[in-house]
């Protein structure tokens, strides 16, 4: 395959937080730069800091698009931010700092003189409506029940481009696992002290992914000419609960994990609508992602942790 230039869109994160932006480019984005880096691409970062192998929005917006084969939006203020009240205001960060960004780019895309040969967002798998019983995969409804369900419809909707000279991927995203960064870096602590456990009642399904692998999802879909729509970028073990989450990271830590965070603190730090995403999870199936040929690296949790924390 012949060499192919991407423009990725870092993560963004909490302007609050001094350091957030970790040298400039997120968990996800830095692991799949080095990914399609290792695989012979030019990538160029748009960031709001200028530098090497970088745009800012700012030249986004005035100089248009790079000639470029490919571009890739992870742009997101962190939801689960803990030192961020749950408030009108701080809602619409979140819907803006993915809402807006995908619009900037995808108008930018379609007023390119050649128009990259593939689009990929990644969103989040809130579009599906918690249960302890439903499963779903690409093709089954949601996105209309809650904010976090109707903030990925607003995103997806403003990726989407007139006509089809574009493939047009959108990746729903998992809880990503990985070494740096990711839902693994706020739970090792309590963990390695023995304090880990279950979130709530732990009956809640739990989709996760490996860093590696949802970065590879993404190359995936950019590189195959073949892959459009949505896919879900989850690990095969769709039915992982939390509980299990817990039980698997204790034993890979060596460490007992049983003592459940009870759902009135979960409730009381982030607020209760906010508190759903933890306490509440969805039976989350990647039946397309399969089918479009793409073979997971680690699609057992057991073996996913024990790389995470080695």
């Amino acid at each position: 395959m012949r060499r192919k230039t991407a423009v990725v869109l870092e993560e963004v994160g909490s302007k609050s937080c001094a350091g957030a932006l970790g040298g400039g480019t997120g968990f996800i984005g830095t692991a799949l730069t080095q990914l399609l880096k290792a695989r012979g691409h030019k990538v160029t970062l748009v960031s709001r800091k200028p530098g090497p192998g970088r745009i800012t929005w700012d030249e986004l917006a005035t100089s248009g698009l790079p000639r470029c084969d490919a571009a890739v939006n992870l742009a997101g203020e962190n939801i689960l931010n803990p030192l961020r009240r749950w408030n009108e205001a701080f809602q619409k960060e979140v819907l803006s700092s993915r809402v807006e960004t995908t619009q900037m780019l995808a108008r930018a895309i379609a007023k390119a003189p050649q128009s990259p040969q593939a689009w990929v967002l990644v969103t989040g798998v809130a579009y599906y409506q918690p249960s302890l019983t439903a499963e779903y995969d690409e093709d089954s409804p949601g996105g209309n029940f809650d904010f976090f369900s109707k903030l990925v419809t607003k995103w997806e909707a403003a990726a989407r481009l007139p006509g089809d000279s574009t493939r047009q991927v959108v990746v729903r995203s998992g809880v990503v696992l990985g070494r740096g960064g990711g839902a693994i870096g706020h739970m090792l602590l309590p963990f390695r002290l023995g304090l880990g456990g279950p979130i709530g009642s732990g009956h809640q399904f739990f989709p996760w992914i490996h860093i590696r692998d949802l970065a590879g999802i993404l190359a995936h879909a950019l590189e195959a000419s073949h892959v459009q729509g949505v896919l879900n970028g989850v690990a095969p073990a769709s039915s992982t609960t939390n509980a299990e989450f817990a039980r698997a990271l204790g034993a890979a830590l060596g460490r007992p994990a049983f003592i459940p965070l009870p759902s009135t603190v979960v409730q009381a730090v982030f607020g209760r609508e906010r508190a759903v995403m933890l306490l509440e999870g969805q039976k989350v199936v990647p039946r397309r992602t399969l089918a479009a040929g793409y073979q997971y690296s680690f699609p057992e949790l057991g073996a996913a942790l024990k790389e995470v924390i080695a």
